[in-house]
């Protein structure tokens, strides 16, 4: 990474670290509408600028992905219909930068939240499409030398050790039990994360600190996304073609 770089992108505000830790002991409406303006000041507005900082950052290495207000970041709010914790708020803030060119949630990308005690950022593939899982494993299986060797890269170690996600129990079908490849076929989501302690999200290193994350993270979501994209292509020119 090249010296200064993210230095320009703001750390999130202590400010903001001690409204989340508030809010998780106070998770209800009348508190958060009460404090709604330190909220507005110190969480919501900071997250922001964190985000457009992080737009030119991302064009340099990673182009084909978006940074912006209206896709990256997450809201504070809380679906509540189909879950048991009533809490109206999330404890943590989050921001993801999802391929461009894709559906929503379609694709690898980058993520990276702040709690009240944790610091996470990561990437890959959260909630794949059924369809997506199939083409990747097939990508990872024919092009399993590459693979191993992004996973395996000692820098992508001391940064995420293994990936991690959902799995089967057996090696799908289709794919012999010995292939070299076997473990990741296994795979229904791809992820590589690290943890950090929450006072790296309010240090000046803060942005430096994502950015060689991600940059780190870079061959293992292209890679990820690789077949999704063409496979993607070809169904949009087979579409074209039956019009």
């Amino acid at each position: 990474m090249k010296s200064g770089a993210g230095h320009a992108i703001p750390h999130f505000p202590p400010e903001g670290l001690q409204f989340l830790r508030s809010l998780k002991r106070n998770n209800k409406r009348d508190w958060f509408q009460e404090h709604k303006q330190t909220y507005e000041e110190f969480v919501r507005a900071p997250m922001e600028a964190i985000v457009e900082a992080f737009a030119p950052e991302l064009e340099r290495f990673a182009p084909d992905f978006a940074a912006s207000k209206k896709v990256s970041l997450f809201r504070i709010y809380r679906d509540t219909r189909f879950s048991k914790d009533k809490s109206p708020y999330k404890t943590h803030v989050a921001a993801s930068f999802p391929p461009t060119g894709m559906a929503k949630h379609q694709g690898a990308g980058f993520y990276f939240h702040i709690a009240p005690t944790e610091f996470f950022i990561g990437g890959g593939l959260y909630s794949p499409d059924p369809k997506d899982v199939l083409v990747v494993r097939e990508h990872i299986a024919e092009r399993f030398r590459q693979f191993e060797s992004i996973i395996s890269s000692p820098r992508f170690r001391r940064a995420f050790g293994d990936i991690t996600g959902a799995q089967l129990m057996r090696v799908p079908q289709g794919y012999p039990k010995d292939h070299s490849a076997a473990h990741f076929l296994k795979f229904k989501q791809f992820l590589a994360t690290r943890s950090l302690p929450v006072t790296a999200a309010t240090s000046s290193s803060f942005g430096s600190t994502v950015l060689d994350t991600f940059r780190t993270l870079y061959p293992f979501i292209s890679f990820l996304n690789e077949p999704i994209r063409r496979t993607q292509k070809l169904r949009e020119r087979r579409d074209l073609l039956m019009r």
